[in-house]
């Protein structure tokens, strides 16, 4: 079982220790922003920079939701982060669910889309080193997410989710034929297969989600529902902590 992650935990302080990968994951911080800028561009060679956060809106981040992000380091110290799971608060329809990331999140009314009276928490970034990958980063990222929509009471996460794998298929099928492939098994893709894995979702294809002319600009929606969430109590702004969920 992760080590629980400490109540009351400020933005800097370490939440958790992950049990296969050895990071230390901490709540972002606004002095990290230009490390994170310099870790989205290595960790997204083919998207448009202008789709990715930039040191002034992890600053604005930071400010808004720090306790929504997670990065990792190796070991205690602090000097680069090799690993981070962002996000915000939002209200999502689920019944309309195309949207355009950055105009999303322009159409909030804050400057880093956070609301936080959103009943969902959308996962606007998980990034990882390349050197890092395959090491269970990424679930351990999902589990501290999945930890806040407890603690929260929020409905649960939304996400625009890449899918590489698309470029290899893109010449013979739409986007939904290919997520529902994946969906039911029938293809692999590296990204989406995982998140399907972690128990998301993934209802539809996203249009001109981000500019990444490899999958001609698709996503994939992907959605987790939070098993504990009571609708009939407004999410909570302080919850007490609880350890994030095993990792198998």
């Amino acid at each position: 079982m992760p080590d629980p992650m400490p109540s009351g935990a400020l933005p800097g302080d370490v939440v958790h220790v992950g049990a296969r990968s050895g990071l230390h994951y901490v709540q972002m911080t606004k002095s990290m922003a230009d490390e994170l800028e310099a870790l989205e561009l290595a960790s997204f060679p083919t998207t448009d920079p202008g789709d990715l956060y930039n040191a002034e809106e992890l600053i604005i981040l930071a400010d808004e939701f720090a306790e929504g992000g997670f990065v990792g380091f190796d070991g205690p110290g602090r000097e680069t982060p090799v690993a981070a799971g962002l996000g915000i608060r939002v209200h999502f329809d689920l019944a309309h669910p195309q949207h355009n990331l950055k105009e999303f999140v322009e159409a909030s009314g804050s400057e880093s889309g956070h609301d936080p009276d959103g009943l969902w928490y959308y996962g606007t970034d998980i990034v990882v080193r390349p050197e890092y990958r395959r090491r269970g980063i990424g679930r351990e990222l999902y589990d501290l997410r999945k930890d806040v929509c407890r603690r929260l009471n929020l409905a649960g996460i939304v996400a625009g989710g890449v899918i590489p794998g698309y470029a290899d298929h893109k010449a013979t099928m739409t986007a939904d034929e290919y997520v529902a492939a994946v969906s039911a098994g029938e293809l692999y893709d590296r990204t989406l297969s995982f998140q399907l894995e972690n128990g998301f979702e993934a209802p539809c294809a996203l249009a001109n989600y981000m500019e990444d002319p490899e999958v001609d600009n698709w996503a994939a929606l992907i959605v987790w529902h939070n098993p504990d969430h009571d609708p009939d109590h407004s999410p909570d702004h302080e919850a007490p902590a609880r350890a994030p969920e095993a990792s198998p």
